[in-house]
């Protein structure tokens, strides 16, 4: 068998922004009920330094998933690139999961836009590299999934739809909601840390998230999706004490421990999706 050609220059610098853009939702606080710098969160089994192990075991794989999507690469290679990483993850973590959601969607946010940066030669617009995922849409509506794993379980028991339909259909919530957050926030001349937490706060508000649901239940998520609403009406990362607020509604998180993982995920593409956008 042939070694692998080495990754472009290209790859390299999607891969490093994709763990960058991990590093940045990390960074972010304060986050209701999510790992910090500063806190665990409602995580007893977490915390920063678990998810920088766990960036470390992936920068190969996003250098070599953006590397496959500029080489067009099927598919089914792309799945088998994410299956290892999440082994990696695993045996990084010891055995927790920090990135999962992050390695899918993120991972291919990261081969579309090598590909279609490729094609074109010029970096592509955020809503472009969404709507390419849905050329993959029949593959992943096909894909097995894990009936054991929280997630699966919340979409049965709840009925709704969850990282994958979003990936089939080109990640609406990335295009409607969380995009035009963080650009309005940096427009308006916010730091990051604050368009960040605006921005995870918008998709809190309206995503069905499945850690909510399989932490807090329906009454959990609907809980979470009104404080973030409330925050938000109330000004939210606009007003000057945002930080305080931010933090008395991560309080009643953790009172319930409540995470909204899946949104967090979401936050951490919209910032890659931003950023490339700018790769030269």
């Amino acid at each position: 068998m042939r070694p692998p050609l080495p990754a472009s220059p290209l790859a390299h610098r999607l891969g490093r922004l994709a763990v960058a853009s991990l590093h940045a939702e990390l960074a972010c606080a304060p986050k209701p009920g999510l790992v910090t710098p500063f806190d665990n969160g409602s995580h007893a089994d977490m915390d920063a330094s678990t998810f920088m192990r766990s960036l470390f075991a992936l920068r190969g794989y996003f250098v070599a998933i953006a590397e496959a999507g500029a080489r067009e690469a099927a598919f089914d290679t792309l799945r088998r690139l994410g299956i290892a990483a999440e082994a990696g993850m695993l045996r990084a973590t010891a055995g927790i999961n920090t990135h999962r959601g992050a390695i899918f969607s993120l991972g291919l946010l990261a081969a579309q836009a090598a590909r279609l940066y490729r094609r074109d030669g010029r970096a592509p617009d955020a809503e472009a590299v969404c709507m390419a995922v849905r050329e993959w849409r029949e593959a992943l509506l096909a894909a097995p999934l894990d009936p054991h794993s929280h997630g699966q379980r919340m979409r049965v028991r709840h009925g709704v739809a969850g990282v994958r339909e979003q990936a089939a259909d080109g990640y609406p919530l990335l295009r409607a909601v969380a995009l035009p957050a963080l650009r309005r926030a940096l427009a308006a001349g916010l730091a990051r840390e604050a368009a960040l937490a605006q921005t995870l706060m918008c998709l809190v508000a309206e995503v069905d998230d499945l850690n909510l649901l399989h932490r807090g239940g329906g009454t959990g998520l609907r809980s979470a999706q009104r404080l973030a609403r409330a925050f938000l009406a109330g000004g939210g990362a606009y007003r000057p004490d945002w930080k305080a607020r931010l933090a008395r509604i991560g309080e009643a998180f953790v009172a319930r421990r409540l995470s909204p993982g899946g949104s967090a995920d979401l936050l951490a593409c919209a910032w890659f999706l931003h950023c490339q956008e700018r790769i030269a």
